[in-house]
C-alpha cells in the first residue's frame, strides 16, 4: 500500500479543525434566526459582569442583520485555522483555545466602559495571524518564514484594524487579539517545529570543540615549509663535503728499438 505523501497527509489533518469552527460559526448564525433570544446580548461588554459571559460565545455569535460579517471572517478563519494546524500541529489546539479565552478577557479588562457588545471571530482571527506571522520569524525556520510572508500578503491590511478608523468596528477586540497572537509566538517559540540544527551546533551544545580546520591548515603547510628547507640544507652540506681531486699522469717516453 502506497504512503501518502506528507504535504497530504498533514494538510488532511488540518482541516477537519478548520471545518469544524467554520460549522460552529454558521451554526450559531443559523440559531440566532431560530430563537426569539438575540444573540447579540452574548458578546463581551468590557468592564461589566454581565459581558464576562462573552468572553466564550464572542468568536461565535455575528450580525444577525449582516451577512457580510460572517462572510468576511469565513474565509479567513477557515485559512488560518487550518494554516495553523498544519504547521504547528503539535501546539495548535492550545494556540487557539488561548487566543480565544485571552483575546475575550483582554478585550473586557481594557475595553471601553460604553456598553458595547463585542461579537465576531475577527478578534481570534487577527490572534492567529499575529502569532503565524510572529512565530515565523522568531524561529528563523525557511518554510516558516514563507508562511509570515503568505500572512503578510493576504493580511497585511489588517494592520489597519487596530486603529480606531471605523464605527461599529471592534478596534479593541482586533487590538488585544493581535496583542495574544504576539505573545503566544514567544511563548511557544521553543515548542513545535524549529529549524533543523548543523552538526556544529550539537557539538557546541555538547560542549564539543569543532576542530580547527584553518589552524591544521596552516600547520601542515608549516611543516611542509620545514621539511623543505631541512632537504635543500642537506643537499648545499652534501655538495660542500664532495672533494675532486685531478691527477695528470704524463705518458712514458717510447724506446726506439734496433733490429739487426
Amino acid at each position: 500500500m502506497q504512503s501518502q505523501p506528507p504535504f497530504e497527509s498533514h494538510l488532511r489533518n488540518a482541516i477537519p479543525p478548520a471545518l469544524c469552527v467554520l460549522a460552529l460559526m454558521w451554526l450559531f448564525y443559523w440559531a440566532d434566526f431560530l430563537f426569539i433570544y438575540d444573540f447579540h446580548q452574548l458578546g463581551v461588554v468590557p468592564k461589566r459582569v454581565s459581558g464576562l459571559l462573552g468572553i466564550f460565545f464572542m468568536p461565535w455569535i455575528h450580525a444577525h442583520s449582516d451577512v457580510k460579517h460572517i462572510l468576511n471572517n469565513s474565509v479567513p478563519a477557515f485559512l488560518l485555522v487550518t494554516l495553523l494546524f498544519y504547521s504547528y500541529k503539535e501546539i495548535a489546539l492550545k494556540v487557539f483555545l488561548l487566543s480565544w479565552f485571552l483575546t475575550g478577557a483582554l478585550l473586557w479588562v481594557f475595553g471601553a466602559n460604553n456598553g458595547a457588545h463585542h461579537i465576531g471571530m475577527s478578534g481570534v482571527i487577527y490572534s492567529l495571524a499575529a502569532f503565524l506571522f510572529t512565530s515565523g520569524v522568531l524561529r528563523k525556520y525557511l518554510p516558516l518564514q514563507a508562511l509570515s510572508l503568505f500572512i503578510i500578503f493576504l493580511y497585511g491590511s489588517m494592520i489597519w484594524g487596530i486603529f480606531p478608523t471605523k464605527e461599529r468596528i471592534s478596534w479593541e477586540g482586533h487590538l488585544s487579539g493581535m496583542i495574544v497572537g504576539v505573545v503566544l509566538a514567544f511563548l511557544f517559540r521553543a515548542r513545535g517545529p524549529q529549524r533543523p540544527k548543523y552538526q556544529y551546533e550539537i557539538e557546541k551544545e555538547l560542549g564539543i570543540e569543532p576542530p580547527d580546520l584553518e589552524g591544521i591548515y596552516l600547520e601542515r603547510l608549516r611543516l611542509q615549509e620545514e621539511e623543505e628547507r631541512a632537504r635543500e640544507e642537506a643537499l648545499r652540506n652534501v655538495s660542500s663535503d664532495i672533494q675532486v681531486h685531478y691527477i695528470f699522469k704524463e705518458n712514458p717516453p717510447s724506446s726506439d728499438k734496433e733490429t739487426n
